[in-house]
């Protein structure tokens, strides 16, 4: 099934049980969107957060949030910037790993972009230790059971597109510590086929181990659609995979969530109005889960929804659970 087909019986058939925007204090002028997933440190939780003007794109920074309750989030002063777009977060042993992307300008022209890797015990010692490769987003980290990381990349080139006629393919290999992560490993991960159709794009956000040994990866995927205006609407959609390490196969994709499930706010552009930039899921008390999202570049949303890998197994092991529990 296409990525149109599905989201449109998603639609028909979803079940959103909370949706909500986050708010952020202590930002006045700023728009925060397209965050990491929440995690905790000592008593307090917190969150990274993308912060930008409305009115300035590719000049953003990333910045630390402390949760004042609900969906209420404020900023952390103090030294805590980095030069990102889109963060995102990984426990690795006792690690705390925070990520994101790095535009490159030369004479305010985009020269180049690629992951930054920081890593600390907590947030407030996080130092920065390798970069991805050229023109890579949505490079994700796993802790495995055995102490072994699993990397997924995502490639996204003119090649990509002769070859395979999607947009973009994602990338699956396995080293042994952090110490190995570096734009060479990342770039050479083979490919795991099925993610993208023809014409669609997207990547991995959040990578979650399962007890069944398999692995969860909450992400979004993307498609444009061309509208009367001759505006191209580029809609990012929020999906889950279950991915066999084992195999290398995906063994399911699902729609979780659109713009549309969360509540309306002001996209930064006309081609934005149907984005919704995956950040991950948070599991709750409930059985149900948290899905965070960035929405039109411009705001962060919740919803809550069922679990989507229910059916393949518990989220377990060194992953975002542990990842509440321990840094």
């Amino acid at each position: 099934m296409s990525l149109r087909a599905a989201r449109n019986d998603f639609e028909t058939h979803k079940k959103i049980h909370e949706s909500a925007l986050l708010q952020f204090f202590g930002v006045d002028g700023f728009d925060v969107y397209n965050p990491s997933i929440p995690f905790e440190s000592g008593a307090h939780r917190y969150l990274f957060g993308r912060l930008e003007r409305r009115n300035e794109w590719s000049n953003s920074v990333t910045r630390l949030f402390r949760h004042r309750g609900g969906d209420d989030w404020e900023l952390v002063q103090g030294p805590y910037f980095w030069p990102l777009e889109d963060p995102f977060v990984a426990r690795i042993g006792d690690e705390l790993v925070l990520g994101g992307t790095h535009v490159l300008f030369s004479q305010a022209k985009l020269q180049t972009y690629y992951c930054y890797f920081y890593r600390g015990r907590t947030s407030d010692q996080l130092r920065y230790f390798t970069t991805g490769p050229d023109y890579m987003k949505d490079i994700r980290l796993l802790a495995l059971p055995d102490g072994k990381i699993a990397v997924f990349s995502r490639h996204r080139n003119e090649e990509i597109i002769r070859q395979y006629g999607c947009e973009s393919q994602i990338g699956f290999t396995v080293i042994d510590s952090l110490d190995e992560l570096n734009a060479n490993v990342i770039e050479a991960a083979p490919f795991v086929d099925g993610f993208f159709d023809r014409g669609e794009w997207g990547g991995c956000n959040q990578a979650y181990w399962l007890d069944t040994g398999l692995i969860g990866l909450v992400g979004h995927k993307c498609y444009n659609t061309k509208v009367e205006s001759s505006e191209t609407i580029m809609t990012y959609v929020n999906v889950a995979w279950v991915f066999d390490p084992g195999s290398r196969k995906l063994l399911s994709e699902t729609v979780i969530g659109t713009r549309n499930c969360y509540p309306k706010y002001p996209a930064k552009g006309p081609s934005l109005v149907d984005c919704a930039f995956t950040s991950g899921i948070a599991v709750r008390n409930d059985g149900l889960v948290d899905l965070y999202s960035g929405l039109g570049d411009t705001a962060a949303g919740r919803i809550t929804i069922d679990n989507p890998f229910s059916a393949s197994g518990s989220i377990a092991g060194n992953n975002f659970k542990s990842l509440e529990r321990q840094i």
